[in-house]
């Protein structure tokens, strides 16, 4: 199962969110082993690159974790925007159903396109690469 969430990194973890009644959050209880896939899709260097992490996540549902967690978050997300956006964005996140995913990262596997596209290319002109 896949699931796009925002998310930010500290002290070693990637943190993220979700409504507790999501499936993804029985789904961690049960095995913690998770996959993590983060794109650059939308970021300043363009698309075609990924890294993936392999690892162990733990869902966190304490005041304190939450506390500093929404707002954490809402700094990542709107601090461009102004302190009261990242107020009103921490106070929306903070609702009844809501849970904090923190994922420990373990195998690291990078892609990248780019490589890929460049290495096709060569090939064809090299003459390796031929459609028949």
């Amino acid at each position: 199962m896949a699931s796009i969430l925002s998310y930010f990194y500290a002290d070693g973890k990637f943190w993220m969110t979700s409504a507790a009644h999501r499936k993804r959050v029985p789904a961690i209880r049960r095995d913690p082993r998770v996959a993590l896939v983060i794109t650059s899709t939308g970021m300043e260097m363009g698309g075609s690159r990924t890294v993936t992490y392999k690892g162990t996540a733990r869902v966190l549902d304490d005041l304190e974790t939450k506390k500093w967690f929404y707002r954490a978050l809402a700094e990542r997300l709107y601090e461009k925007f102004g302190e009261n956006r990242v107020k009103e964005f921490a106070m929306m996140l903070d609702s009844p159903d809501r849970i904090v995913i923190e994922v420990t990262p373990g195998l690291r596997v990078g892609y990248d396109g780019t490589k890929m596209g460049a290495a096709t290319t060569k090939s064809r002109e090299a003459g390796i690469l031929k459609v028949d």
